[in-house]
């Protein structure tokens, strides 16, 4: 069936920051959350790559590398996060430096009840590039440049994490500031804040290897006025050398977006997507898969989303917290 679809929020917003995807269920909270940096028993170093639709010239591509732990023996964590963002002529690298403070509850870290703030701050560089625009005739257009356009922006994101035994739930303002990017005649970029809620809880019995962790995620954004919902499900298991564990997660836009059919109907469909998540933690290093398909009947191409996680776990506390909880263990 051919079609023309209106791509509002079914394709990676550029000039948005940090893209979301599915990154923080590969064990990388930290990448959405600023009060997860130094929240674990131990320090994170984690790295990224993100390929969409294979086969397809200038598709999405994503690489991150962050590094999160507590500053000695202290209540305070520090992190850092590099990206690189590629969406056909739009592109978007930045680096955020994290600052987290850990209220502790309890009487020990051995029973966690413990309430976490953090703030990052960090540079964006936008660049578009409108070189091959207008293939090699003269400027006619005054919005058309010709020339690789690039801006800078400052931005800060906050937010609050809180742990109680085996539950967990954060809440995050994303791109509190307002900024230009590059179209700065666009008024939709101008404001990027996004809001994200996400809250989760690990079931498992005294004695067994095996534990289940459901978990909801919900974000909207501002300027647009888009939103949607994550639903999510992990299994885990305890081997002798560490743990096996799969996830499923799944997206739903609450907003629809048109496209015109050719027999001139106009129709509308919400963003669907699927995510398959393999991982598996050998000692102090991780390693996870996954795959995301969009499930939406129109669409760019059948081909699915591919993306690498690797992990390493360093200067880690003698002793766990007790509780089956996965992010903070």
């Amino acid at each position: 069936m051919f079609a023309i679809v209106t791509l509002a929020g079914h394709v990676v917003t550029s000039q948005e920051g940090l893209p979301i995807y599915t990154d923080y269920l590969t064990d990388n909270y930290y990448l959405i959350h600023p009060s997860m940096a130094g929240v674990a028993n131990c320090a994170k170093i984690r790295l990224t790559g993100r390929q969409q639709w294979f086969g397809q010239e200038d598709a999405p591509s994503l690489q991150t590398l962050s590094v999160n732990g507590r500053i000695g023996e202290s209540s305070s964590g520090i992190g850092g996060i590099l990206f690189a963002d590629k969406n056909g002529y739009h592109s978007q690298k930045g680096a955020y430096f994290t600052y987290a403070h850990h209220i502790l509850f309890s009487r020990s870290e051995v029973d966690l009840n413990m309430l976490s703030f953090g703030l990052s701050a960090g540079f964006i560089q936008y660049q578009l590039d409108e070189t091959t625009f207008l293939n090699g005739l003269p400027v006619s257009d005054p919005i058309i440049s010709g020339v690789v356009q690039s801006e800078t922006n400052f931005n800060i994101d906050f937010g609050f994490s809180y742990h109680y035994l085996d539950f967990y739930a954060h809440g995050t303002i994303k791109n509190v500031l307002n900024n230009s990017g590059i179209n700065n005649d666009i008024q939709v970029t101008n404001n990027l804040r996004r809001y994200l809620i996400s809250a989760g809880y690990v079931f498992s019995k005294f004695g067994s290897t095996w534990s289940y962790e459901p978990s909801l995620m919900f974000q909207y954004k501002e300027g647009t006025k888009e939103s949607s919902i994550d639903v999510n499900g992990k299994v885990y298991k305890q081997m002798d050398f560490g743990t096996l564990w799969a996830g499923l997660s799944y997206r739903h836009s609450l907003d629809g977006a048109e496209y015109l059919t050719n027999n001139g109907t106009i129709k509308s469909q919400n963003l669907q997507q699927l995510s398959t998540i393999l991982g598996t933690n050998y000692k102090n290093f991780m390693f996870a898969y996954t795959y995301t398909h969009q499930t939406n009947s129109v669409v760019f191409t059948n081909g699915g989303f591919h993306q690498l996680t690797l992990g390493y776990n360093f200067s880690c506390r003698r002793e766990k917290y007790d509780c089956q909880c996965p992010a903070v263990n």
